[in-house]
């Protein structure tokens, strides 16, 4: 394999769709900057990757404190890297009707899902615009095309994830950096035990969920093809087409009943 002497950075790169993704930017070559929480599964994950013969930075940062996503930028120009590639993966979602749910954590929801994106993104592209080159993957889900009852404010930032990464790509049309939205459908991860969301209907029938390494083949082809914006699996389209047809408040309603909890009516 062919080392291509660029770098991907890749947020929430430690477990599912983010690690499917990494694996596979390591199989074609690339070198990492990846970014978790946890530094001790960063630095087993960086072993791993590093068998490919590529170099691997780990960045263990909490993305939940804004200052922390500016720190990451920072720690790459003391190295001299400027990526070629930068993944939006990390974010998460709490469960449950949003007059019951904790409002710190869902303040921290927004600051991961939205701000730290925001943030990279712009850090990213201060460091591009002038080279004329670059790809931008924003995890974005087929939550973003309707509203989602039981997990309003998940729905809400990747509906903001959406419209905004299309807004942008219009932006640079010219620039020589393009921007995917990659809308993935439930997946079979660990997004749902943090979400305190095994109680949902939606997972009632778990063989339904597509697995982390379909959705990071789809969104990985996606990007390096320069595509706006790809829906991973037939029945997550069929979703979107669904929704697209539906007024918001059905939509809603729908998406409610999918989502509610097993033991309600």
């Amino acid at each position: 394999m062919e080392t291509k002497n660029q770098y991907a950075l890749i947020t929430g790169a430690t477990s599912g769709i983010g690690y499917e993704l990494a694996k596979l930017f390591a199989k074609n070559g690339y070198n990492l900057a990846i970014v978790a929480r946890n530094l001790e599964e960063l630095s087993a994950k960086a072993e791993e990757f590093e068998q490919f013969g590529l170099t691997v930075l780990p960045i263990a940062k909490d993305f939940f404190n804004i200052q922390e996503v500016y720190d990451v930028y920072a720690e790459l120009k003391l190295k001299g890297i400027s990526p070629e590639i930068l993944v939006n993966d990390a974010g998460q979602g709490i469960y449950g009707k949003f007059q019951d749910t904790e409002i710190n954590r869902e303040v921290d929801i927004v600051n991961l899902n939205i701000n730290s994106v925001l943030i990279l993104t712009k850090l990213f592209l201060q460091d591009r615009l002038e080279k004329g080159s670059g790809k931008i993957l924003n995890l974005a889900s087929i939550a973003s095309k309707a509203p989602g009852p039981w997990h309003s404010v998940y729905h809400g930032t990747k509906a903001f994830i959406l419209s905004w990464s299309e807004a942008i790509r219009e932006e640079l049309k010219d620039s020589g950096i393009t921007v995917t939205a990659l809308l993935p459908g439930p997946t079979d991860t660990d997004f749902f035990n943090k979400a305190d969301m095994n109680r949902s209907k939606i997972l009632e029938d778990k063989d339904n969920l597509s697995t982390p390494e379909e959705v990071a083949k789809d969104g990985f082809e996606a990007l390096m093809n320069g595509e706006e914006r790809v829906i991973s699996g037939l029945k997550n389209k069929l979703t979107v087409a669904m929704s697209n047809l539906a007024t918001d408040s059905m939509a809603a309603h729908r998406m409610g009943e999918m989502q509610k909890p097993v033991n309600q009516k």
